[in-house]
C-alpha cells in the first residue's frame, strides 16, 4: 500500500490544484468581465440559440488585450475585449465571431472541463511515477523526462479536445444556416490577429492543432457529410 501513496498524493495533489486554478478563474472572469451588448452578434447568437433550442445565449466580454474565446468551468462564454476590438474594427466579421461562440460552445456541450480536471489529476500522478521511476536509473534527467513526456500528452489530449470543439461547431454552424466558411475564414486569419510567429513550438508540443490542420477537418467534415 505505500508504495502507492506518492501516486494516491499525486491524484489530490492534482485535483485541489484544479479546483484552486477554477476558482481563480472565476474570480478574475467575475470581477473583469460584462455582459455583451451587440445587437449584430446577438441576432447570430440567436440562431445558434434557436438550433439549440435555448432562449437565448449569454456572451461576455473579458477585459483583457489578447485575442482569445474561452469558455469558463461553469459554462459561461467568453471573448476577450481585444477580440471584440477586431471585430469592431472590421478584421473579423460577425460570422466569424459566431464561430468562435460555437466552438466555445463545443467545449461545454462535450464536457471538457471536468474532463480537463481528470486528465489534469492523471498526469499529475503519471509524472510522479515517472519521475519515480527513471530516477532510479537516469537520477539526473530523469526528472526532465517524466515532465516531457507528461506535457506530450497533455498536449496531444488539448489538442483532441480542440478538434472535438471544431467539429461541434461546424455542426451547430451549419444547423443554424451559418456555415462552415467563416470557421475557416477566421483560422486562415488567426495567426495574423494573435500576432503568432510561425515555428514558436513544435507542432507536437502545441495545446492548439495548427490551422491548416483545422481547416483540413473541417474540409473532411463537409465532404462526410455531402455523402450523407
Amino acid at each position: 500500500m505505500l508504495k502507492f501513496t506518492p501516486l494516491l498524493l499525486a491524484l489530490l495533489y492534482g485535483l485541489a490544484m484544479y479546483r484552486i486554478s477554477v476558482w481563480r478563474t472565476h474570480r478574475e472572469l467575475d470581477a473583469r468581465s460584462t455582459e455583451l451588448a451587440d445587437p449584430t452578434l446577438k441576432a447570430l447568437t440567436d440562431r445558434l440559440a434557436a438550433a439549440l433550442e435555448l432562449r437565448r445565449i449569454p456572451v461576455h466580454i473579458y477585459e483583457i488585450d489578447p485575442v482569445n474565446g474561452l469558455a469558463a468551468p461553469d459554462g459561461r462564454i467568453f471573448i476577450t475585449r481585444g477580440f471584440y476590438r477586431k471585430y469592431r474594427n472590421g478584421e473579423v466579421s460577425g460570422e466569424e465571431m459566431t464561430s468562435v461562440i460555437a466552438h466555445e460552445l463545443g467545449h461545454v456541450a462535450l464536457g471538457h472541463a471536468r474532463k480537463r480536471m481528470i486528465d489534469f489529476s492523471g498526469q499529475n500522478a503519471l509524472r510522479t511515477a515517472l519521475v519515480i521511476l527513471l530516477g532510479r536509473f537516469i537520477p539526473l534527467i530523469g526528472v526532465w523526462i517524466a515532465n516531457s513526456l507528461t506535457a506530450l500528452l497533455a498536449a496531444r489530449l488539448s489538442r483532441a479536445d480542440e478538434y472535438e470543439a471544431d467539429e461541434y461547431a461546424a455542426a451547430l454552424l451549419v444547423k443554424a444556416g451559418i456555415g462552415v466558411e467563416p470557421q475557416k475564414s477566421l483560422f486562415r486569419k488567426l495567426n495574423a490577429l494573435t500576432e503568432a510567429r510561425a515555428g514558436v513550438a513544435p507542432a507536437w508540443l502545441m495545446s492548439h492543432p495548427g490551422t491548416e490542420d483545422r481547416i483540413k477537418a473541417i474540409e473532411n467534415l463537409e465532404r462526410r457529410w455531402s455523402k450523407v
